[in-house]
């Protein structure tokens, strides 16, 4: 019964990993072309926010069922994440990097959305402590998020009007 729970958590942390190395890369690279971050004091809070969601699943959700609905919604949003990823390629960050000139991407799920990748992240921190069964949990971090993305979101319109 451990082993679904083990290999999801698995699953998610070392995603959470290799995204901060793309990103890590990404931003230098853009930095190196003149970008400018925005918003660089609530990136910490960001990532604590984040780190503390994954790494009380790991305390709370190892060795719960996992329940298969929540899964398949997540698994659809890793897919969507991925489209994302794709989309932004060398521009994707988990930062606010503004790269002066450069035309705002309207591709992909941004033809859709402004935001795309913070709708899918909000829907994470819901479905994957759901699928565990922890709906409290989900409730919690949602709410916390909303507070984050609030302040995020402000933070990148502001950066990309003044692009």
């Amino acid at each position: 019964m451990m082993l679904p729970s083990l290999l999801l958590l698995g699953f998610v942390t070392l995603q959470r990993l290799a995204e901060l190395l793309i990103a890590r890369r990404n931003t230098r690279a853009l930095m190196a072309r003149g970008a400018r971050e925005a918003g660089a004091a609530h990136y910490p809070v960001m990532v604590a926010l984040h780190a503390a969601w994954l790494g009380g699943l790991w305390l709370l959700a190892l060795g719960h069922q996992v329940q298969v609905g929540w899964l398949a919604v997540f698994l659809l949003l890793q897919a969507l994440r991925v489209w994302v990823l794709m989309t932004l390629k060398g521009r994707w960050t988990t930062r606010v990097i503004v790269l002066p000139g450069e035309q705002l991407v309207t591709a992909g799920p941004y033809r859709l959305f402004r935001h795309p990748n913070y709708v899918i992240v909000a829907v994470e921190i819901a479905a994957l402590p759901l699928a565990f069964g922890l709906p409290l949990y989900a409730l919690l971090f949602s709410i916390l998020n909303a507070a984050m993305l609030w302040v995020r979101i402000g933070v990148e319109n502001a950066a990309l009007s003044g692009q």
